[in-house]
């Protein structure tokens, strides 16, 4: 054998340089999929309304967080001698966030975007009424306020009506919800960020309101945008 067919011999073969593309581009993918996911998980979260271009929900989520059944204040520092009169509270404590009752439209989340990179924007944010806050979710303003599981009696059973909410405040002196001088919205009484109000104490002086709750003339007097 000659001296160059043993040197071919005896070298061992070139070994292929492996391929790191495809193991790099998983990578990549796996970690953008976890920081999707956690991003989304975040952005369920009530924090997030008031991160980043959210800034000025943040009294918003400060009354979100307040403590229960406590003297406290609104969105707009008015005092609340009881926080329970405030929805975004009670809702809080029975585990709901944000995204239960505000549901916002790719079309929303764009204009606000817009908005905060221009500053053209109000802090407070103008409070949704309730016809903004059911126009995402594709439901009727009732539908939506008595959502199946968030209003149920003493015994556990779910109020899903307004003839089943009539009949559960059937004992009180005034029920706010017999529509004797015609249907009112939910939101009319019930707030969200804010002391709820006693429509019927306007002309019912003696109308009892529960704790927290105040009376027409005294919304009148809060400070309110």
């Amino acid at each position: 054998m000659s001296e160059e067919n043993e040197a071919a011999t005896a070298a061992p073969a070139a070994k292929k340089p492996r391929k790191r593309g495809p193991v790099i581009a998983a990578v990549v993918v796996a970690v953008a999929i976890i920081a999707g996911a956690g991003l989304w998980v975040w952005h369920e979260q009530p924090s997030f309304c008031a991160a980043i271009c959210h800034v000025p929900m943040d009294p918003y989520l400060e009354t979100y967080d307040e403590q229960a059944d406590a003297p406290g204040t609104d969105k707009w520092m008015n005092e609340v001698s009881n926080t329970n009169a405030m929805l975004a509270v009670t809702h809080r404590v029975e585990g709901k966030t944000c995204m239960d009752c505000h549901v916002p439209t790719l079309a929303e989340q764009v204009s606000e975007l817009g908005s905060w990179v221009s500053g053209d924007y109000v802090y407070p944010l103008v409070e949704a009424d309730l016809n903004q806050l059911t126009e995402a979710s594709g439901m009727d303003a009732d539908e939506f306020c008595l959502k199946s599981g968030c209003h149920v009696t003493a015994d556990g059973e779910a109020l899903t009506t307004r003839a089943q909410l009539t009949e559960a405040t059937a004992d009180l002196a005034f029920n706010p919800h017999v529509a004797q001088h015609g249907e009112r919205a939910c939101s009319d009484c019930h707030k969200g960020h804010r002391a709820s109000v006693m429509v019927c104490a306007d002309c019912h002086n003696e109308a009892a309101l529960p704790d927290g709750w105040i009376t027409p003339d005294e919304q009148d007097q809060l400070i309110i945008r």
